[in-house]
């Protein structure tokens, strides 16, 4: 594990004066950013993704209660970039400072947004683009918040590592948006994990079935690239599939659960039974896979999108002395339940990232939401082709889902049917080769 990682877990489960102590005892300290620990600086703010949940990220970060202002706001289309700056606006007056010429738009507005004198980046655009938009930022020296998943693909991940070690030596903050590190319930309950409370856990079983999403239809005039950018969600370069964008959250969990572990092989299966017609592009509707890990540990794992089904999210550890649902109760040997606050993930973790701005804390959870996303993108390919999938030979060997050019006239690497369809672009287990 990464030793500065480490420091900052130990400080999250045991409160605001370990961090301070983490800060004060780091070795390298980078002056330029110790100016922002002082505590009277305005810390200055770009949106990178301004569809919902970038609004949401925006809003988080700016009720903190510190000294920060948004300053400039970027997203490929410039209608969202518009109308999350007006909501943000309207919510929060003078903390939101955006002159028109802070508005970027593009495919390269993100690199604009970095370089406009701000400190920190909110990395909220789809998740094919977060490699790159994570590595210009540290590049430039920036604080980082991005949402998960980190990566869909396989170079995806091997840049993301890269980057976190650049990040690592100039003393970048990164937080990833995987909320429930940043949650007690959760974080006490790993700890328990951790210290015993149900024996070493052999088996997992992780969760993550639900209704499904929105649909965005095709608008008249758009070009290709415009309407899978649109809808995001349904195409595997910017998603990575629902197992990737939505089930890492439950695979994170596990993993911590795990003592911070990733698996190293990976079977399953999955496939489409009720997304149909043209508006969903190729991925599944259903995935179950049986991941391994070194020591022989299992962890089951499923995640749906069917309506009218079984709902569930969660991860439950299962141990000789008992079993934990890692949402913050155990039952068996040392049976206990969390009757502690109620506090939202999503906005603690920016509360914990401008804190440890602040501070100086050393801190990088980018090793974790890589390996985390990269578990995920596993599962996937153990589902799609129906082979038996190893984390070394994925990670090596992936393929790179990104198209070869941005623009909105280039072509994606899956097109539709002269019908319109994506059907012919769903993976069929036996038939899709992983690597």
């Amino acid at each position: 594990m990464n030793k500065r990682l480490t420091i900052s877990r130990r400080a999250f489960l045991k409160g605001p004066a370990v961090l301070a102590a983490a800060g004060a005892a780091a070795t390298s300290i980078d002056i330029a950013r110790a100016a922002h620990a002082a505590g009277g600086d305005t810390l200055k703010v770009a949106l990178i993704g301004c569809g919902g949940r970038g609004t949401g990220a925006a809003a988080n970060c700016l009720s903190v209660p510190d000294p920060i202002r948004l300053v400039a706001v970027a997203d490929a289309f410039e209608d969202r970039a518009r109308s999350a700056l007006a909501a943000l606006k309207q919510q929060f007056g003078d903390k939101v400072a955006v002159p028109s010429d802070r508005v970027f738009v593009g495919f390269d507005a993100y690199r604009q947004a970095i370089h406009c004198g701000v400190d920190l980046v909110l990395l909220v655009e789809p998740p094919g683009f977060r490699p790159a938009h994570y590595r210009a930022a540290i590049e430039a020296g920036k604080h980082v918040f991005m949402e998960k998943p980190c990566c869909v693909d396989a170079p995806g991940f091997r840049s993301l590592m890269e980057t976190n070690k650049l990040a690592d030596q100039k003393n970048c903050k990164v937080v990833v948006g995987l909320n429930i590190r940043h949650t007690p319930e959760f974080i006490e309950t790993v700890k328990r994990i951790h210290g015993g409370a149900v024996g070493r856990p052999g088996c997992l079983r992780a969760y993550c079935n639900n209704a499904g999403v929105w649909v965005r239809p095709r608008e008249p005039g758009q070009t290709e690239m415009q309407y899978q950018m649109r809808n995001w969600y349904y195409f595997v370069w910017l998603s990575g599939d629902h197992i990737v964008e939505q089930h890492v959250h439950a695979l994170d969990l596990a993993n911590w659960a795990a003592g911070d572990r990733h698996p190293v092989e990976a079977n399953g299966m999955g496939g489409r039974q009720v997304r149909k017609g043209k508006d969903v592009g190729q991925i599944y509707d259903h995935h179950y896979v049986e991941y391994g890990y070194a020591d022989g540990t299992k962890m089951f794992s499923q995640c749906r999108h069917i309506p009218h089904c079984w709902t569930e999210f969660g991860v439950f550890a299962h141990g000789p002395k008992g079993t934990a649902k890692c949402a913050g109760e155990i039952t068996g040997e040392n049976a206990w339940r969390y009757r502690g606050p109620n506090v939202s993930g999503h906005q603690q973790e920016h509360n914990d990232l401008i804190r440890l701005i602040r501070e100086n804390v050393p801190h990088n959870e980018g090793y974790y939401g890589a390996t985390s996303s990269f578990t995920a993108i596993l599962g996937r390919m153990a589902t799609y082709s129906g082979q038996v999938v190893r984390w070394d030979e994925a990670v090596a060997k992936g393929p790179n889902e990104m198209p070869e050019r941005l623009a909105w006239d280039a072509k994606p690497r899956v097109l539709p049917d002269q019908d319109g369809s994506y059907e012919h672009a769903v993976a069929v287990p036996g038939v899709y080769k992983p690597y």
